[in-house]
């Protein structure tokens, strides 16, 4: 958790840093940190928590998984110890159908990695307006090339929604209807 918060900062104040730094009017200024930098920490953030989400829920599948039959193939038998492995086992089952389960009804690994898209294409577009490259490269000045950038940034995020209501979250909608 530390680690996270501590690079959540770092990318809030370096972009920050670098966002006041550049020669933009305050209402530009204003702009690029409301959309722009708002959308990058708040994707980063959703892209580490579905991450996590999906890696703990997948251990928990996958260990389970292989513990699960060598627990059925034990043959023990004094009863007390049986009847351990026995419940053990069951709940075992459970906790790895559970995790399954939920995973594949919120996709935390779907989630993380279109929100991990996302954020990098903003950082790309950001790292060129910045830089004054790419598709910037014919502008002299960062106000300039401003109303170019903020198109981009739209264009990125009206993307991000379509994506995400087309495929990511109609795909549960689907299902649900299907069982």
């Amino acid at each position: 958790m530390a680690a996270k918060n501590s690079y959540f900062e770092f990318l809030k104040q370096d972009l920050g840093g670098l966002i006041e730094s550049l020669q933009l009017s305050d209402l530009q200024k204003h702009l690029l940190r409301s959309r722009w930098l708002d959308q990058v920490l708040w994707m980063e953030g959703k892209a580490a928590s579905a991450q996590k989400r999906y890696y703990a829920l997948r251990l928990v599948a996958i260990i389970g998984g292989v513990i699960v039959p060598a627990l059925v193939g034990l043959k023990i038998g004094e009863q007390g110890v049986c009847l351990w492995i026995q419940w053990t086992t069951f709940f075992l089952s459970l906790i790895v159908a559970i995790s399954v389960a939920v995973e594949e009804f919120f996709h935390y690994g779907e989630r993380w990695r279109h929100y991990r898209r996302t954020v990098e294409c903003l950082k790309i577009e950001g790292w060129q307006f910045f830089q004054l490259a790419g598709t910037y490269q014919q502008s002299q000045t960062h106000s300039q090339a401003f109303p170019d950038f903020a198109a981009q940034v739209e264009k990125i995020c009206r993307q991000e929604v379509d994506v995400f209501i087309t495929e990511v979250a109609q795909e549960k909608k689907e299902k649900k209807e299907t069982q």
